[in-house]
């Protein structure tokens, strides 16, 4: 969305703002117009869905430069998260699921998404979905950061797969 300057501002009244922060109150178009003229600075519509619309008078250089700025500083606030995958096997012992449950904890207090495989070879495809299940559970009991399931069981090429995350 582009903000309106100067003549592209179609509305009868504004509420003002001058550059320094101060609220001039709510003036006519025409008047706010001529209050930017005057100091040779442009009439920016800020927020057009107010009641009523927000203006400020400001150079549009000025302006367009501040939001860049916010926008950066915002972006490089947020953290990307990333889906992190531990895998299991049918035999795993409870000290390796120790282990991987502390990295994964580690993950989830990062706020990643971790997909846990129970990685099935040979034989073992076919084994009983419940027996499976538990076994997948077992991990997930190691895990001492609270979580939620986002994707439920299901079987996946290698085997059995379940994605867990943060709890908000």
């Amino acid at each position: 969305m582009r903000e309106r300057i100067n003549n592209q501002i179609r509305v009868k009244e504004l509420r003002i703002i001058d550059s320094e922060g101060q609220n001039l109150g709510v003036l006519s178009i025409k008047d706010a117009l001529e209050l930017a003229q005057s100091k040779n600075l442009d009439l920016i519509e800020v927020s057009p869905n107010a009641n009523p619309p927000i203006g400020k008078i400001m150079d549009f250089g000025k302006y367009q430069y501040e939001v860049s700025k916010k926008l950066k500083k915002a972006k490089a606030g947020s953290k990307p998260t990333e889906t992190k995958s531990i895998q299991i096997k049918i035999g795993t012992g409870d000290h390796d699921l120790e282990l991987k449950a502390k990295t994964a904890s580690k993950w989830l207090k990062e706020g990643h998404r971790i997909k846990v495989e129970l990685f099935l070879a040979g034989r073992t495809k076919y084994m009983d979905e419940k027996f499976l299940k538990g076994r997948l559970d077992r991990v997930l009991h190691f895990i001492t950061e609270e979580y939620k399931v986002s994707d439920a069981y299901k079987r996946g090429p290698k085997g059995l797969i379940t994605t867990i995350e943060k709890a908000k």
